[in-house]
């Protein structure tokens, strides 16, 4: 259907495209649109805005609201839908939740990631509810005859105050439907909230805890086989050929083909063996005898590479940000300091591993099955990669078991589709735990050489953050002499108040495939950055939490949450003999959140006895969802600071499941105490990655406060910090 636009949309055109005989009533608005715009305006705009149903109200009162965010574990289950069932008077309870599958007509923002869902959503979605809530009530009055103001909405229902008459929204969903939208639909107070800012169920819980939910990993569809793809183990290397023979014996085994990966720009042929059952396929996929030629490859040492970095420091760099006159003020200064952070490599290593059932049939249609960050992506890439109209194209979502940034690529979904069309058959291709931790991709290790310069008195006059690392989509070609925006995420966006400031990328190419982490490279920068300023606290003499104040005259939310940070966790107490206490914040495009942690010595390790965490967000939708989002975060975080993360050895990961790539466990995890900071205030932030950055340096700082050893290098042995 084509989108209406400014000239063709009307009253009889919005009847026509909400389809009142099957659905009562349909409305929506386009995600692209800014906050302030009126729903009217969002309808009757460009042709860049498009009506998207969120919300249909069927004559027998089901209302089903769709959810445009992939769930991933973050909570967008029910805190998308939350937005519009506050404004529409229903509770979760009374809806049916589906999830998009990037379909056009539901816009362009069908993702998660940079937890972006709610922010980015809160007031465009806000007034959906609003605008089907407003229709509704016009409707109800005039079918009684009655002014709109005597009228009001609750539970599903429009009651008429003085006569307390009633009627359900499915008996009033086609007469709404034939009603104007409303040009700005009046939202509700936030003090009349009954479930945005309120702890709520969340209603994915049940069925995850049940068994009931299904996940990507458990498509099927008729007709479908099994593939399992054997890879370089060598990063770079490319195929010579393969004898499937043996393959072909393992009973069930019907094909083997050939599949290509491509990951930014990194391109490599794969050998899959397809099969009745995964189990026959695994099997024929041992019994393959591949030849590899590693171009070179199988000489690449992590060693060597981390040394390139730190050679690589001593280059100036592009600038990434420039104020004042940082190289006088520096050489000026009457106290100087320096120090260097590195960051190691690490995986995503979701328990669901990458997979994808695929069927391409005739008529050149393509349907697709899979857990992914990004269903709106795949059916823009997909139908120009394929050639398939996205009329064709069929996205079925499923939960997503974690994310963590690695489904944003859809490199495990070209590979299954590539298969179905060669075969002609529904193929389900299935990583395994190996494939998932060996192949990657990984976030890269992130280098940082810092300088500041104070004066006699302590005060901070001079910084510099230079940034030593490859780039994320990284290319032999790369242009030194330009920073790269997302390699230096951050560092020149806090509001620490340094008059003279350099900030600094150097690029160093690497060949293995890396890919954003949960809170991309804020979850690097910030521990250099954080532990760097509690040096040069420690450098002035000077109390850590005071000395970040001491640089925030201001007002500013880093200096309200550091206050809140000084309260919650009672800054100025003093510690038992033997403790110590770290603080540290972080700030970037995702949000705000900060840290303050306690540990004691305990032999020649350390233990974690507090931990307090602050987040700003501005707006709440579910406290307890934030909370766990902000738990996890500091799970992964501590997993990141003190287990192994990936090395790489003759050109393979030396890493291969959780055995060797260990992630924390619970008796490992200390209690993570949460205040939320939401003064209803006008930016929304995120929630799922503010809480990670400043665990690290938090952490590293409460350990030096304990012992004296600073730690510039992670991942590091907790239990002997030596």
């Amino acid at each position: 259907m084509k989108n209406p636009t400014a000239s063709n949309m009307n009253r009889r055109n919005f009847i026509r495209i909400t389809g009142i005989t099957g659905a009562g009533l349909v409305i929506g608005l386009s995600t692209k649109a800014n906050g302030d715009a009126s729903v009217e305006n969002l309808i009757n705009a460009s042709d860049s805005y498009e009506l998207t149903p969120f919300v249909q109200i069927e004559k027998s009162g089901r209302i089903t609201i769709f959810n445009p965010r992939p769930e991933i574990g973050q909570g967008t289950f029910q805190s998308i839908p939350a937005l519009i069932a506050e404004e529409l008077e229903v509770s979760l309870d009374q809806v049916t939740i589906q999830q998009t599958g990037g379909e056009k007509k539901f816009g362009p923002g069908q993702s998660a990631g940079g937890s972006a869902s709610v922010r980015t959503s809160y007031m465009n979605l806000r007034k959906v509810g609003a605008s089907a809530r407003e229709m509704l009530i016009s409707a109800a009055a005039q079918e009684w005859k009655v002014p709109e103001s005597e009228c009001y909405a609750d539970q599903a229902m429009i009651y008429h105050k003085p006569t307390g008459k009633k009627l359900g929204y499915g008996e009033l969903s086609e007469a709404a439907s034939k009603i104007g939208v409303p040009k700005t639909p009046v939202l509700k107070d936030p003090k009349d909230f009954k479930i945005l800012g309120k702890s709520s169920p969340r209603p994915d819980v049940p069925l995850k805890s049940t068994g009931k939910a299904l996940f990507g990993i458990d498509a099927k569809t008729e007709g479908m086989v099994y593939a399992s793809i054997e890879r370089c183990p060598v990063f770079g290397g490319t195929l010579v050929s393969y004898d499937d023979s043996a393959a072909k014996k393992v009973k069930g085994v019907t094909a083997v083909e050939t599949c290509e990966r491509v990951f930014n720009g990194h391109k490599s042929t794969g050998v899959a063996v397809i099969a009745e059952n995964y189990w026959a396929a695994l099997q024929g996929r041992k019994a393959l005898k591949v030849v590899w030629d590693y171009q070179g490859n199988e000489k690449f040492q992590l060693k060597d590479y981390e040394q390139s970095l730190r050679d690589a420091a001593k280059e100036e760099g592009a600038v990434a940000h420039n104020q004042g006159d940082f190289d006088k003020a520096f050489a000026d200064a009457p106290v100087k300091l320096e120090a260097f952070y590195e960051t190691p490599v690490v995986s995503h290593s979701p328990i669901e591993p990458m997979n994808c059932l695929a069927s391409f049939t005739e008529g050149n249609k393509l349907e697709i099955w899979t857990s992914t960050q990004v269903p709106g992506s795949i059916m823009n890439e997909f139908s120009r990669t394929y050639g398939v109209p996205q009329e064709n194209l069929k996205i079925h979502m499923f939960f997503n078991g974690g994310g963590f940034g690695r489904r944003l690529y859809p490199d495990y979904v070209h590979e299954a589709v590539q298969l179905s069309k060669k075969i002609g058959k529904p193929v389900k291709s299935m990583w395994t735990r190996e494939d998932d931790t060996r192949m990657g991709p990984f976030r890269p290790m992130t280098f940082s050489a810092l300088k500041a310069g104070l004066s006699a008195e302590g005060k901070a006059i001079a910084f510099q953050h230079k940034v030593i690392s490859p780039t994320l989509s990284d290319k032999k070609d790369y242009d030194k002499t330009k920073a790269d925006g997302t390699m230096t995420e951050g560092i020149s966006e806090q509001k620490y108040e340094i008059e003279h400031m350099k900030n600094l990328y150097v690029h160093q190419y690497l060949h293995i495939p890396l890919a954003a982490w949960r809170a991309v490279t804020s979850t690097t920068l910030a521990f250099a950055h954080e532990s760097f300023i509690d040096e040069m606290a420690v450098k002035a003499k000077t109390d850590p939490m005071a000395f970040r104040l001491g640089m925030l005259n201001k007002p500013s939310d880093t200096k309200n949450l550091l206050e809140k940070l000084k309260e919650v966790s009672q800054w100025d107490k003093p510690l038992p003999a033997g403790w110590g206490r770290g603080v540290a914040q972080y700030e970037f495009f995702a949000g705000l959140g900060g840290y303050v942690i306690e540990v004691s010595k305990k032999g020649k390790g350390i233990k974690i006895e507090k931990v307090f965490a602050v987040i700003d967000l501005g707006t709440v939708v579910n406290p307890n969802t934030v909370e766990a989002q902000v738990q996890g975060a500091a799970v992964m975080a501590l997993t990141a600071a003190v287990k192994t993360g990936i090395d790489f050895k003759d050109g393979k990961s030396v890493q291969s499941n959780y055995n060797t790539n260990q992630l924390i466990r619970i008796h490992e995890m200390p209690k993570v105490e949460v205040h939320i900071l939401a003064n209803g205030g006008p930016k929304i932030k995120g929630v799922g990655e503010p809480g990670l950055p400043p665990f690290a340096p938090a952490l590293c700082n409460a350990i030096f406060a304990a012992t004296g050893k600073r730690i510039r290098k992670l991942p590091f042995d907790i239990n002997n910090i030596g």
